[in-house]
């Protein structure tokens, strides 16, 4: 089931097209790894689906609504590109920081109340923050923090989590602990991920798709056919997609 479409979609800058006539289909469970150079479009192809970048021509289809009329976006949880998005001197717990991602289902008035104690142990528990639930996010190491901010893109139990290049200030070790936490996620709740990342070489290990951006679409599709791909042997020279698929040994 196709639960998102992107329909020959351009996105323009002044008169600079930075994306050009993009089309895929995103399906319930798909672990999906946005790849390209900088400056390739990649995450502004990713706010233009969800309507933080306006389309220059095509469309995009959310859970089989048009853009323009989805509003249910609970169903979708986002983890931005910098953690300078959210003030980590908010002196706030990791408890409470994860009860965030519960507002966005609530009616007015929004507010945590008592009842979200279980949906909140939940993700805790799902993404090993037990022991730190009552520490204050500014007090924890770069890796916790992005957990914990992953946790409250999860605690209102999206079908889809969008997440922009989450770890490019992680050192290795806890970049490789994060990817594992993702891939569990994918694996053992059926989420659907959408990962925007800079680490081409090892997005093979992880997602069960790949979409290769250079303002225009160089490849969509799973890894197999990204192995037997003319246009990316054309694109990166012959053998070097094998490096990066990881289905090889």
């Amino acid at each position: 089931m196709s639960i998102i479409t992107v329909d020959k979609v351009s996105v323009r800058y002044n008169s600079t097209e930075v994306v050009s006539d993009v089309s895929f289909n995103i399906a319930a469970g798909d672990y999906l790894g946005v790849v390209g150079p900088n400056g390739s479009g990649k995450t502004t192809l990713i706010r233009a689906m969800f309507g933080l970048v306006g389309l220059a021509k095509g469309t995009v289809t959310l859970f089989g609504k048009d853009l323009s009329e989805f509003r249910e976006w609970h169903r979708i949880g986002y983890l931005p590109q910098k953690l300078s998005s959210f003030n980590l001197q908010f002196p706030a717990t990791v408890k409470e920081i994860i009860g965030l991602g519960l507002l966005a289902k609530k009616k007015f008035p929004k507010r945590i109340t008592a009842d979200d104690d279980a949906a909140i142990n939940k993700v805790l528990e799902m993404l090993e923050l037990t022991n730190i639930k009552n520490s204050l996010i500014g007090e924890l190491s770069g890796g916790q923090q992005q957990r914990v901010l992953l946790a409250r893109a999860m605690a209102g139990e999206p079908e889809v989590l969008i997440l922009d290049e989450p770890t490019s200030a992680l050192d290795p070790e806890v970049r490789e602990k994060f990817s594992e936490v993702l891939k569990e996620l994918n694996k053992k709740t059926a989420l659907t991920v959408v990962l925007v990342t800079h680490d081409i070489m090892n997005i093979g290990r992880y997602a069960s798709k790949l979409l290769y951006l250079d303002r225009r679409l160089i490849f969509y599709g799973g890894f197999d056919d990204f192995c037997s791909s003319t246009e990316v042997t054309n694109y990166f020279g012959e053998f070097a997609q094998h490096v990066i698929c990881h289905r090889h040994s």
